[in-house]
């Protein structure tokens, strides 16, 4: 368990205050959930007006290396969790002497760190793509012909959405890919790439008294290395679908996770399953579940963290989550009053529409996402191709 409070089974009732570090559109969606339930929120984030502040009872606006502020979001919080990985560890610290932050700093630390984070899912007796450590041109270079044309090269630190990684198509790569990588001064880890035939992902929850329970599991499309689609159910045999749920829970419980944990996994042709990485907070891949499930994946973090019953997460409706980037605002805004585009009955998709209150809406920046609810998925993605909104 994270801390002694969570080994005491605390439960925090509704009337209490969540305090978010991070004021994401994560900690907005959270906040929505949580005041259904009853709950106040808090958010520290250094952007005015930031998603999260906006529907929070406050925001603190400041850095997240801010120890003033971080004490002052303490002592405003019955419980705090965060909606991102890349929390300051000095200020992690101080928010748990001062205050309950039942996922604690020790998940924090494993999944910060993609060497770590590798090392605890296979202690969890759980299969990842083959992996090296890199600690020198040398070795990128003897990795790289062990492991094979192509292969990823990551920064161990940092990075999302495709950011600090370099896939290496050939051998004559290696010095400019390790000099360019090797300037965030930070661990690289050479990955073997694997042929994978879906990418899917599981969100598990798990409360300090041990009940864990996971989602279905989503079928991921990515463009330009974002999430563009989550397909649930995955299409996939189901009997593949339950091992993966089965894996992300074994993950859950190997780490002593408190609240939610996205376990991203590659899907090879011959049906392995490996995972690729872990989220330990709401994620993109499990908006779908926002009306699609019995209990969403916000509403389920909120009762992990404050030591609840866990929710059910059976699915209601098979739907797609599609993600709109900035540059898909526009078309989207076009077409919101034309009748049949929230409910096309043609086709048999209701279309539910959720925006972040970004204020500028930048190219490849996520803005919101629709969870199209259908009886078929293929009507769903039809749906989409017709729009035009993400292109044709």
């Amino acid at each position: 368990m994270s801390t002694s409070a969570a080994q005491d089974g605390k439960v925090i009732l509704p009337g209490g205050t969540i305090g978010v570090l991070g004021g994401g559109q994560l900690g907005r969606m959270l906040a929505l959930a949580g005041r259904n339930m009853g709950y106040r929120f808090v958010t520290l984030d250094p952007t005015p007006d930031a998603p999260t502040g906006q529907v929070a009872d406050e925001q603190i606006e400041a850095g997240y290396d801010d120890v003033d502020a971080a004490r002052r979001l303490a002592a405003l919080s019955d419980v705090i969790t965060y909606e991102f990985e890349n929390v300051d560890a000095h200020v992690t610290n101080i928010l748990m002497e001062e205050s309950y932050v039942p996922q604690g700093s020790q998940l924090l630390y494993t999944t910060q760190h993609r060497l770590r984070e590798k090392r605890a899912i296979e202690a969890a007796g759980v299969p990842v793509a083959p992996y090296a450590e890199i600690r020198s041109e040398a070795e990128l270079r003897e990795a790289a012909e062990r492991f094979g044309i192509p292969c990823v090269l990551k920064t161990a630190m940092g990075g999302y959405d495709g950011k600090g990684q370099w896939v290496l198509r050939s051998l004559d790569e290696v010095p400019e890919a390790y000099a360019t990588l090797s300037k965030a001064k930070t661990e690289l880890v050479l990955e073997q790439f694997i042929h994978f035939d879906k990418e899917l992902s599981v969100i598990a929850a798990r409360s300090p008294r041990g009940e864990v329970k996971a989602f279905p599991a989503a079928e991921n499309i990515h463009v330009h290395n974002i999430l563009h689609e989550s397909i649930v159910p995955a299409r996939i045999e189901v009997a593949i679908q339950k091992e993966a749920e089965a894996l992300a829970m074994k993950i859950a419980a190997s780490l002593g996770v408190i609240g939610l944990i996205a376990v991203e996994l590659f899907l090879t042709k011959d049906g392995q399953l490996y995972v690729n990485e872990l989220a330990p907070r709401p994620h993109n891949s499990g908006h779908y579940t926002m009306e699609a499930c019995r209990t969403s994946q916000f509403e389920q973090h909120v009762r992990a963290i404050c030591n609840l019953p866990l929710g059910s997460t059976e699915l209601l409706s098979p739907v797609v989550m599609v993600n709109l980037l900035g540059e898909h605002i526009a078309p989207l805004t076009e077409k919101l009053a034309e009748p049949g585009f929230l409910e096309d009955e043609q086709l048999g998709v209701s279309a539910k529409v959720h925006l972040y209150g970004k204020k500028e809406a930048k190219e490849k920046r996520k803005m919101g996402h629709i969870n199209l609810l259908t009886d078929d998925v293929e009507k769903a993605l039809t749906w989409i191709e017709q729009t035009g909104i993400w292109g044709k």
